[in-house]
């Protein structure tokens, strides 16, 4: 680990970000270049006085995990964040699609979208970031470990995750995540983690065993996704998707027609999801 290369990089991405950069107000009295040390703590959900000492060059080896967080939290590139693991005195995480670090352009969309229900997610259904109103819409849908983070397999294994989907639905969304699976299962290969998923699924559910059988590819989602929120009823909403290509991530940004029920029911989301 190189303590003093490793603060030299913090502080000098620090200083390069403004507070819109990563979605913060700026505020009036601010003297600070770039972003203040507690807010790029705020942003890598941990304590300003662990992220200051690793800025100081003082502070103990941080885990891959704290490494992770601070790249994502400083919006910093692939290469940027694999120099930090290195500084750090880890190997940075093996390259590929889907993984959990999302890119800074996609990141300062989503920094935008305040007013707005919307998330990013994997390849396969996991929530990477949510906006504020996307919390108050699904719940806090990052925050789960394992298999259980894709929404595909908690679909399958956990039967109060389809509450907040229209009943009528349920059918075809079970059909278009068995879809969904076995076009990421085929193009990432036997020892992928969507494979590891298709065998999972296939002994816990007689559901997923049989639509499995079918063999249906190629299904796509339906124009309107119709939840049922806990203190609002019945929401129908558009759903737009940007792609980032290279991290097979999903940005979705959930919309209502204007003067619809809907679009004035969304307008309490952010009351109801401060309440909560």
């Amino acid at each position: 680990m190189d303590r003093d290369q490793l603060g030299a990089f913090l502080l000098r991405r620090r200083t390069a970000l403004q507070p819109e950069d990563v979605g913060l107000p700026r505020g009036q009295r601010r003297r600070t270049a770039g972003l203040r040390r507690e807010e790029v703590a705020g942003l890598s959900h941990m304590s300003p006085d662990y992220y200051a000492r690793l800025e100081r060059g003082t502070g103990p080896q941080p885990s891959e995990q704290m490494i992770a967080a601070i790249a994502q939290g400083l919006h910093l590139s692939v290469a940027e964040r694999d120099h930090l693991f290195h500084l750090a005195g880890h190997h940075p995480p093996t390259p590929g699609p889907s993984g959990d670090h999302v890119a800074p352009g996609l990141l300062r969309i989503l920094d935008r979208l305040d007013d707005t229900p919307a998330e990013i997610v994997s390849e396969l259904g996991e929530t990477l970031r949510q906006t504020p109103l996307g919390v108050a819409l699904t719940g806090d849908t990052a925050h789960f470990a394992g298999p259980a983070r894709s929404i595909g397999y908690r679909w399958f294994t956990d039967a109060g995750s389809r509450r907040l989907y229209a009943d009528e639905d349920h059918a075809f969304l079970s059909r278009l995540w068995v879809s969904g699976l076995r076009d990421v299962a085929a193009r990432r290969g036997p020892a992928s983690r969507a494979a590891a998923y298709v065998a999972d699924l296939s002994e816990r559910s007689a559901e997923f065993r049989e639509l499995w059988e079918l063999g249906e590819i190629g299904l796509r989602p339906q124009p309107l996704k119709r939840f049922v929120h806990p203190q609002l009823g019945a929401l129908d909403l558009a759903c737009q998707t940007l792609i980032d290509p290279e991290q097979s991530h999903f940005l979705l940004v959930y919309t209502a027609e204007p003067g619809s029920e809907t679009y004035d029911r969304l307008q309490l989301l952010g009351v109801v999801g401060s309440m909560a």
